[in-house]
């Protein structure tokens, strides 16, 4: 299958080669975890979940790793404001933030590294760089010198000269060049490593580079994020890779746009969000996932409580179709291996050409459409079979779950005579078979 990425490394579409042959690897940068994630911070667990199922359907082996930043200024302020420590705080929000993740019916990952885990291996990565002379001691902290990377800006599509100072750049007297950041920094509140530079903490920008090279060993094939990552953290990525390496971290570089709120960027620091966890009391994960990848992945979401009633209504849909085709296979004892109908190949052609869920999700709707035609004309099962592993292989990709609980010999007889009192228009009855099937915990369509 000819599969296409936009590469924002090269802002253009171009074909997906991995790296290594039936073998997909991928990274995504994980919260910095002081406080709960919102809306926005969902959408990349929703779509990176998504780019992996579809990978894992054609046949690949998906090792997909995000972390998960465990000690920064924000998390021990955090800890002040609390009483307890970084870790507790830390703890606390990473165990809640897998939880939102399982109910966004999320995959397990290959790995979920901590940066406190990696600390040696952070300081070993800035004595290579201060021996390359790519870094530099300025008193008791550490600086990357990106004059020393010809290329640097090819990601956010910045000129070195252009570089804005005092804005995303922070201002700071001990540099060389006001544009250098920051390898580690000695502090005296919080926690602490000894290095060679003396007690001090890392840079966030070295963090992510070092545990990529720490798992995976070399170049991989996609590293993800959101939009608002670029600059200046994936580009300070990518400079130290350069460094160090020679290469560019990922062949491919993919972002997902954000989740507006009022027509404004959501942000904790201005308080402008939606709770993710407050979302997920009110909607459940499914109808959270279909409004993300409703939208294509760098289209800009406004946000709306109408987009999640939307949803509410289309996974309905979704899971009344799929209960009446599995119950009629399944009161009949009709499934059988039937292939798979000629719509998956389409819903994975829209996939593939770079991730177009929306288009994906339309052949879904297309699919049911014709699922319902087909039972109500009493197609063969082999046919239904064939909708069946096409229903079945959409709703695993985008990472919908319907539940379905097998019926026992007693509950196959009631709902055969619910079945039979509908079509004789004994109403009454059926109302009450009904009732008596739902007190099983058995769903109807």
């Amino acid at each position: 299958m000819n599969i296409k990425i936009y590469n924002s490394l090269t802002n253009q579409i171009e074909d997906f080669h991995p790296v290594k042959p039936q073998e997909i690897s991928i990274y995504v940068c994980g919260p910095t975890v002081y406080n709960d994630i919102h809306i926005g911070n969902a959408r990349p667990v929703v779509f990176f979940d998504t780019v992996a199922r579809f990978f894992k359907y054609l046949g690949y082996n998906v090792r997909m790793v995000s972390n998960f930043t465990d000690i920064d200024d924000k998390i021990i302020m955090r800890a002040k404001e609390l009483g307890i420590s970084e870790t507790e705080v830390a703890k606390h929000y990473i165990d809640e933030f897998l939880r939102i993740n399982n109910l966004l019916g999320a995959e397990p990952l290959l790995a979920r590294p901590r940066v406190t885990e990696y600390m040696e291996a952070i300081i070993n990565y800035i004595k290579v760089m201060l021996d390359k002379g790519v870094a530099y001691q300025s008193g008791t902290d550490v600086y990357f010198r990106i004059s020393s990377v010809p290329d640097y800006g090819l990601l956010s599509n910045q000129k070195m000269e252009d570089l804005e100072v005092g804005s995303r750049i922070e201002v700071d007297s001990a540099k060389e060049d006001p544009r250098d950041f920051v390898l580690w920094k000695q502090t005296d509140e919080g926690i602490m490593w000894d290095s060679p530079f003396g007690k001090g903490r890392p840079g966030w920008h070295t963090e992510c580079v070092v545990m990529i090279d720490s798992i995976f060993q070399g170049e991989i094939d996609i590293h993800g994020g959101g939009n608002d990552l670029k600059f200046p953290h994936h580009e300070n990525e990518i400079a130290q890779a350069l460094a160090v390496s020679n290469h560019t971290i990922a062949k491919y570089w993919v972002h997902n746009a954000r989740i507006d709120l009022s027509g404004e960027k959501m942000s904790k620091s201005l308080g402008n969000v939606v709770w993710a966890k407050d979302v997920l009391q009110k909607y459940s994960g499914n109808v959270v996932r279909l409004m993300i990848l409703n939208n294509h992945y760098r289209q800009t979401i406004l946000f709306k409580e109408e987009l999640l009633d939307r949803s509410v209504v289309e996974f309905d849909k979704i899971e009344r179709s799929f209960l009446s085709l599995y119950r009629t296979l399944e009161l009949n004892d009709a499934f059988e291996d039937a292939g798979v109908h000629p719509l998956m190949n389409e819903f994975l052609d829209y996939l593939a050409d770079d991730f177009s869920t929306p288009n994906a999700i339309t052949v879904l709707f297309q699919l049911i459409k014709e699922i319902n035609i087909a039972i109500r004309s009493q197609e063969s099962y082999y046919k239904l079979n064939q909708f069946f592993a096409a229903f079945q292989g959409m709703l695993y990709i985008l990472g919908l779950h319907v539940d379905v609980i097998p019926l026992s010999d007693t509950d196959k007889s009631l709902v055969r005579a619910w079945q039979g009192a509908r079509e004789m228009k004994d109403f009454q009855q059926a109302d009450l078979l009904r009732a008596e099937i739902a007190k099983r915990g058995i769903k109807l369509s």
